[in-house]
């Protein structure tokens, strides 16, 4: 009797460290992918042409600057990865209204729990540890691929800020940062 109850204490044990597991480690997110497709403040950065000879390239769009009304990138640039291989970029962006939003173009990174964006006072050749502080939340990750939009807080304070991080807040990692710095 005494050997049934300590086989079951240890399976009860081994069932509650597999629950914790899964909700700490949450393995299914490396299968699964969140797209967003939100309208972008500023359209893309580069344009595909397709040449006489049938070849296509890949050029900067040559557009006149926005008028006063509209809005304004104020800094971008591409991801650079950290714990997770990412492309795409990030633009910090005043609104026309006077607010300022931080705009993701064609980003591509892996699914992850408890994936946040921050608004960085680090440069973006910091070391990761580096972004766990000094940050402005800009709330939760909406998906890790694709277009998306997120406002930044009236009472940010944009003088400070320097590059924009995609950071797992369970486990203290960044998965990527992508350089704000206005010029």
């Amino acid at each position: 009797m005494s050997k049934r109850v300590v086989v079951i204490g240890v399976a009860g044990v081994l069932v509650v460290a597999l629950v914790v597991g899964l909700y700490l480690f949450q393995p299914w997110r490396l299968l699964t992918d969140r797209t967003a497709d939100e309208a972008l403040l500023l359209p893309a950065s580069t344009t595909t042409t397709t040449s006489a000879a049938g070849t296509t390239t890949s050029a900067p769009v040559t557009t006149t600057p926005a008028p006063p009304a509209g809005p304004v990138a104020l800094a971008s640039g591409p991801f650079r990865s950290l714990e997770h291989a990412t492309t795409g970029s990030a633009t910090l962006v005043r609104l026309p209204e006077g607010g300022h939003a931080v705009q993701f173009e064609a980003l591509d990174t892996s699914d992850g729990p408890d994936l946040y964006v921050y608004l960085s006072d680090k440069p973006s050749d910091s070391p990761e540890t580096a972004f766990g502080s000094g940050f402005t939340n800009l709330g939760e990750l909406k998906a890790n691929r694709g277009n998306q939009v997120y406002a930044v807080p009236a009472d940010a304070d944009l003088s400070t800020v320097r590059s924009v991080v995609i950071w797992c807040k369970r486990f203290s990692a960044g998965f990527a940062v992508a350089p704000l710095e206005q010029g």
